[in-house]
């Protein structure tokens, strides 16, 4: 159904139902000449399917559009082809900021490296052949530089090589190395993780190594300074060092709380 904003789409939908259904001779060709006694019958026939398909056009293009809309349209339009140009002047978009708003769609245009390119490039073209229907051309050169200007900066060298050669490149020669150069630049960031991942995991096991040396250099100076004492220097009975058995105050407090007789103190 027809409204005020999607008038081309309707127009392409609507011809091709009336090409399908061989009824859109009437928006093809003007109507043939009044019939005389001269007419013969192939220009009867003729006649009668223009007038066919004429009629039919303009059932199907009324039933397509709301009813507000056909009582606008003046009745004095009997055609087609009239009819339809009449609905086009009332629904077409200025075509001024139709083209200012395609012109700053292309120039903004800016790849993100996420996705596909040769679709990112497409769909630049396709912008450009919209302007080209609304009779501005952009030349296929002027796109491609339009394509290499909204790279992001990993494409700078492929840029640079550009620039530098002699020869340019079609459209289609563009999105073909631009597709190498995409592989190329996700081939090197994997290699660059791999690396990163590599170096990280080498520094890991260095500190790990390290780590391992300080905790036996302690371990061994704590046997070392253990070996060093004098043997007989821990008590057995609370652990201490530094003192016997015997000389051990928590010992003589433990004898004298069980009721057992005192025992010389060493000196």
């Amino acid at each position: 159904m027809l409204n005020g904003t999607n008038f081309k789409s309707w127009q392409e939908n609507l011809l091709i139902v009336l090409g399908v259904m061989d009824i859109d001779l009437a928006l093809r060709a003007d109507s043939p000449p009044s019939l005389t006694d001269k007419s013969t019958s192939d220009d009867k026939r003729e006649k009668e399917r223009w007038e066919r398909s004429n009629r039919m056009c303009m059932m199907i293009m009324k039933k397509a559009i709301p009813e507000a809309f056909r009582g606008t349209i003046s009745e004095t339009i009997t055609t087609a082809k009239e009819f339809l140009a009449d609905i086009e002047k009332r629904f077409v978009k200025n075509e001024k900021a139709e083209i200012g708003t395609l012109l700053t769609s292309l120039i903004s245009m800016r790849y993100k490296g996420k996705g596909n390119i040769r679709e990112y490039i497409m769909e630049m073209s396709h912008l450009a052949s919209k302007l080209k229907a609304l009779k501005l051309e952009l030349s296929e050169h002027l796109l491609v530089h339009l394509v290499l200007i909204s790279l992001p900066t990993q494409f700078n060298q492929f840029k640079v090589s550009y620039n530098c050669q002699k020869e340019t490149w079609s459209l289609n020669e563009l999105i073909s190395h631009c597709v190498q150069e995409e592989e190329r630049l996700k081939q090197d960031k994997v290699e660059s993780a791999h690396l990163a991942s590599t170096s990280k995991d080498k520094n890991k096991g260095q500190k790990r190594k390290k780590g391992k040396e300080a905790a036996d250099t302690a371990s061994q100076k704590k046997q070392q300074k253990k070996s060093d004492q004098p043997a007989g220097t821990s008590c057995f009975f609370c652990g201490a060092e530094g003192h016997q058995k015997k000389h051990c105050t928590n010992y003589h407090a433990w004898r004298a709380k069980k009721g057992l007789p005192e025992l010389p103190r060493a000196k």
